[in-house]
């Protein structure tokens, strides 16, 4: 009763209005706890309240006939007249209880099976509702304990991916519905589509360096081939994309707050020690010029870190593994290959991407 209270205290406090079904509970622990004060406590709140209940609580009533015989043995008649009129007028006595009626049943079967039914208390429409509840039951309890891994992953996947839930339709929660639908769509799109070949080179590209200077260097590109006007595009796109990153300062080893966080928990970042680090910023390019199989790009780093480098690489790495392959990167080197200074002509191989 005292988590009882607590959460009537609570709804008091929560300004919820409390009905005739919260303060019968009441009395009814009360009564049940032999606690007939608080009983006879908690019914003249709900009289004040305005609250007054039906006859079909028995407790109400044995604290109603409690609370009478209390106030005829304590108060003096002209009082107990005037409390009587105002909170207990609303509680006649309780009704006599009435004979109840025994059923026979008949000798027939289905007569004796339509006399079980209504005996129970329960009409047809009700019984048939209990049953749908049940077939819904089970198949929940089915589908929980029987329902196949993949159709649960593609039905979280349709939360987030538009494309999947046209694809699935109205087959969610149907396995073999949802089979049918994908296979239907490889079908119709064709495993061209779904495994796509990779283009580039399943060897790891060799990296080197020839009298590097940050401040003034070429970067050279060996590639496995003369490159066409995607792969230019491609590498190109990944050199510019790498320049606009460090002329923004992003190449800075000095603030490195969560390269080691551990990031099972928020890690914590600090503003103040990020903007007190001395900045550092990638100074020049120069446009990526192609000659046959060779291709290379002019730097100066300026004050980024060699973490950029790092940077490219790893770039440059899933690059040729997917879409393009290199065979090797060289940093610094005036001159590699067949490279001719001067010769811009697209006649004799020449490309170039623009920064």
């Amino acid at each position: 009763m005292a988590s009882a209270c607590k959460v009537k205290r609570w709804m008091v406090v929560s300004v919820l209005q409390l009905d005739r079904f919260t303060y019968k509970a009441l009395i009814h622990g009360f009564c049940k706890g032999a606690q007939l004060d608080e009983a006879k406590e908690a019914l003249f709140k709900m009289m004040v309240a305005g609250v007054y209940p039906t006859h079909g609580s028995n407790r109400i009533v044995q604290v109603v006939a409690i609370s009478r015989a209390h106030l005829a043995a304590t108060m003096p008649p002209l009082l107990f007249a005037a409390a009587k009129t105002l909170f207990l007028s609303h509680f006649p006595p309780p009704p006599s209880p009435t004979p109840r009626l025994q059923l026979r049943r008949p000798t027939a079967t289905a007569a004796a099976a339509g006399d079980d039914a209504a005996a129970s208390g329960t009409t047809a429409r009700e019984r048939r509702l209990t049953k749908v509840r049940e077939e819904r039951r089970r198949r929940e309890y089915d589908r929980q304990h029987t329902y196949p891994g993949w159709a649960r992953v593609l039905e979280n996947a349709c939360r987030d991916d538009e494309e999947m839930r046209a694809i699935l339709g109205d087959s969610i929660g149907n396995p073999e519905l949802m089979k049918q639908r994908i296979q239907e769509r490889v079908r119709k799109k064709g495993r061209e589509g779904f495994n796509r070949p990779k283009t580039g080179s399943v060897a790891a590209f060799k990296v080197s360096f020839r009298d590097f200077n940050p401040l003034n260097a070429f970067i050279w590109f060996e590639l496995f081939g003369e490159p066409t006007d995607r792969d230019v595009d491609l590498l190109g796109g990944v050199i510019q994309a790498w320049y606009v990153m460090g002329r923004l300062g992003a190449f800075n080893s000095s603030n490195l707050q969560l390269a080691n966080s551990m990031l099972d928990f928020d890690p914590s970042y600090d503003s103040d020690e990020a903007s007190a680090v001395m900045p550092s910023s990638f100074h020049n390019i120069s446009d990526v010029e192609f000659q046959d199989s060779w291709g290379r790009v002019w730097v100066d780093l300026g004050t980024s870190d060699y973490l950029g480098l790092d940077v490219l690489l790893n770039c440059l790495t899933q690059l040729s593994s997917e879409h393009l392959g290199i065979k090797q990167v060289v940093f610094g080197g005036r001159k590699l290959g067949d490279w001719e200074e001067g010769m811009t002509s697209s006649d004799y191989g020449y490309k170039h991407f623009k920064i």
